[in-house]
Parts: structure tokens; C-alpha cells; sequence
């Protein structure tokens, strides 16, 4: 958000001839006191020396005026004349009338943070974040306000650099954040009220970044990677946000991950791609639609189901589970669009291993991991059955999704 500003010599003349104004209506002010006069405009302030020569600056009597090839202004920079404003504004406090305080104008947006304003215009919104995040959900702002520069704004417009946003900041109201993805507990639970909800992370967060580079990283077809084009951050329902972490800290206590340098329940993050009846994650689209065959939708309303093994693909290698791959590319052959469209779109999910039995051979009988195991990891090996990896777990509460990512088809 900017705003264009007048050139230097001409927002310099706007300077000089207001301050000459302010100071005038000051010392007509104080002739009608029976205090000690203030000095007429053109006139020195006394200074160290008392200086009285009218070429030098009114403010620091060292410089001379300013002199833009047509007009001697009364002040050799905007510094100076920023200075006697500050004086004016320090000796005369505006006054408050009783009954009156008005409330600051939020953002439109977060219904949080002040409107952001540069001196001239106040904008719709607090930060790029919030504008962005508004667009996407469809928000339309009011036009901006705009006013005629005050002295005090002018002088603030010449003298600020421009905004600019938190780059990495909270997908809610965009200030830094603080834990997670959000800057308090305010914005959290403005967010899992909302739940299930999707939460676009703007191009250039580190979220972003994160989430993209893995996706390039496990591309393993040999066929060029997609550009990933959107990342929205999955916020599940705190209930099964609850059910997903108590299941963690069982397989926690049992296999103590955390102590040889693991993440709690040995947690990891893997691929699952699925069936798209609607246009979900196209050009911002981040309303879960209500078919009840969406299996997309399905997943991010309730999780993964395992009434639901087989009905896509009608078998499992490894049995009657839910289906993983740190392979985007392996994942990528299972995501498929109901409707046509230029994006396809791929789950990343948070999954809780634990302690995983490894298998290289197909086992289609199988409803639950191994004795004293909590998954199965089916590996690639000379001689196996596999051509690309894959995670298998048989509890539902083991697996939630975590980010929806849109790349091209």
C-alpha cells in the first residue's frame, strides 16, 4: 500500500507556507495573553547566540533558508520544520471534548489491529496479509479514505518508510507470530472456531517454503516436479485434534521417541492423494464442498475413515489401512479431478509411525501391524514387490491432514 508523494521542492513549499501559517495563528494567540509574546513569523527563535539575521533557518539558525529557485522558504529542511511543529504540538495539546474518544478504525479483516495509514490514506486493512487473506475469502473492503494533507501528515508522509507487512507472520491477522501458526491464543481460537477450516499461507512464508520444498524434494518419477501454486494450512476440529494426541502420546510412552532424538510417537510428515469431485483450493476456493462423495472434502470434514479402505482402489498391498508415502510423486498418481481443472490437489498429513514393521513383499491379509509394532513401512528392495515407498497405519487417530497443497496438473 503507497501512495504517491509530490516532489521534494514542491512538498517543501506545502511545508514552509503551513508552518508560517501555524506560527502566525500563535502569536496572535499570545497577543491576546498578558504572558511574555511569542515571536512573529520571520522572526529567530532566540538561540544560543541570538542570532537575529533573517537568511538563516527559523528553527536551527545555523543553515540557511531553503530556496527552491523561486521562493526562500522559512526553514533550511523538513527536519526543522518537523521540529517547530513538534514544539507547537508540545506547548499547545490539542484540548478533548468531553464525551468523545473515539474508537481506532480496525482492519476489516482481523477486527484487530489499526487500519493501516501512510500519512494521507487509511487503508482497509492492517497489513498485505490481511488483504490478501480478505481477497481469498471473498471479503470486498470499502474504498479508501483519503484526506488533504495536515502539516503533521505531510511531514510524517516525507519522513516514514513505507509499510511493510510481517513476512512469516500469523495466517489470521498477519503480526508475528509467536507458537505455531498463530501470534496468540486470540487468533487460535478465532481459527478452530471456525473449524474445519482451510487457511491459505500467502506465497513467501516460510510455511510456504516449507511445505513446496518437500513436495519438490519427493518428486522421484522421472517426469518433470509441478509448480506448486497454493498451500493452505488444514485446521482440524479440536476434538479430533484431541483424539489425534492422545493416540501420540500412547505410542510416546511406549516407545519413548523423543529420548533418541525423534519427535514425539516417531510423528512424520506424508503424502496421501485422493479423488476431487469439486473445485476446491482453485483460485482461492477454500470452502469444503458437502458431497459425500468427495473423498478430498471427506477428509478434511472427519480425517481418513477405514470404512472407506478399497472403495477407490478396490485392494491394499499391505491390507485393510490407510495409505502414505514421503514419495509426492507416488502420492500424485492417486490424485485425481471429478472436474476439470488446471490444478490438481495432494494432502500432507502429520502421521504417527511409532515403531514400524519393515516389509518388502505384498501381505493383503493383513488389519493391523505386527505384534509389538504400530505401522508398517513397505520399503523398496531388490526383489521387492515395490517401486516406491509407502507408510501403512491401522488406526484411524493415527493420522490427520495437515496442509492441502494445489499444484499444476
Amino acid at each position: 500500500m503507497s501512495t504517491a508523494l509530490p516532489p521534494m521542492h514542491a512538498a517543501l513549499s506545502v511545508l514552509g507556507t503551513m508552518a508560517g501559517q501555524y506560527l502566525a495563528s500563535q502569536a496572535q494567540a499570545a497577543q491576546a495573553q498578558p504572558t511574555a509574546p511569542q515571536p512573529a513569523v520571520g522572526t529567530s527563535f532566540p538561540g544560543p547566540k541570538a542570532a537575529q539575521t533573517s537568511n538563516l533557518c527559523d528553527a536551527c539558525h545555523a543553515k540557511p533558508k531553503y530556496f527552491d529557485g523561486t521562493k526562500t522558504h522559512s526553514f533550511c529542511s523538513k527536519t526543522c520544520a518537523a521540529q517547530v511543529r513538534n514544539r507547537g504540538a508540545a506547548t499547545n495539546p490539542p484540548k478533548k471534548r468531553k464525551g468523545t474518544n473515539p474508537a481506532p478504525q480496525l482492519c476489516d479483516y482481523c477486527h484487530k489491529q489499526p487500519k493501516h495509514n501512510d500519512g494521507i490514506t487509511t487503508h482497509s486493512f492492517c497489513s498485505k496479509t490481511c488483504a490478501q487473506n480478505a481477497k481469498a475469502a471473498g471479503i470486498v473492503s470499502a474504498p479508501a479514505k483519503s484526506v488533504v494533507p495536515t502539516f503533521n501528515a505531510l511531514v510524517t508522509a516525507l519522513t516514514t518508510l513505507p509499510f511493510r507487512p510481517v513476512k512469516n507472520g500469523c495466517l489470521i491477522c498477519g503480526n508475528p507470530k509467536k507458537k505455531g501458526h498463530f501470534c496468540s491464543q486470540a487468533c487460535n481460537s478465532k481459527a478452530t472456531k471456525k473449524a474445519p477450516v482451510l487457511l491459505e499461507v500467502p506465497q513467501g512464508h516460510d510455511t510456504f517454503g516449507s511445505v513446496s520444498d518437500q513436495f519438490k524434494a519427493s518428486w522421484r518419477h522421472q517426469t518433470p516436479c509441478p509448480t506448486v501454486r497454493r498451500v493452505y494450512k488444514v485446521i482440524g476440529h479440536p476434538s479430533s485434534i484431541t483424539k489425534y494426541e492422545a493416540y501420540r502420546a500412547q505410542v510416546e510412552a511406549r516407545g519413548n521417541f523423543a529420548a533418541t532424538g525423534r519427535s514425539p510417537g516417531n510423528e512424520n510428515r506424508r503424502w496421501h492423494g485422493t479423488t476431487r469431485e469439486c473445485l476446491l483450493g482453485d483460485n482461492g476456493n477454500s470452502t469444503l464442498c458437502s458431497s459425500q462423495t468427495c473423498s478430498l472434502c471427506r477428509i478434511l470434514h472427519t480425517s481418513y475413515s477405514l470404512s472407506l479402505f478399497g472403495k477407490k482402489t478396490g485392494w491394499g498391498r499391505f491390507g485393510a489401512g490407510i495409505y502414505t508415502s514421503s514419495t509426492s510423486s507416488k502420492s500424485n498418481d492417486y490424485s485425481n479431478n471429478a472436474k476439470p481443472s488446471r490444478l490438481k490437489a495432494i494432502l500432507l498429513n502429520k502421521v504417527i509411525v511409532g515403531r514400524g514393521f519393515k516389509m518388502m513383499q505384498d501381505n493383503t491379509s493383513l488389519t493391523a501391524p505386527p505384534p509389538g509394532y504400530d505401522s508398517v513401512l513397505a520399503e523398496v528392495a531388490v526383489g521387492g514387490s515395490l517401486n516406491y515407498d509407502e507408510l501403512v497405519c491401522y488406526t484411524e487417530n493415527a493420522i490427520r491432514p495437515s496442509y492441502l497443497v494445489m499444484y499444476d496438473a
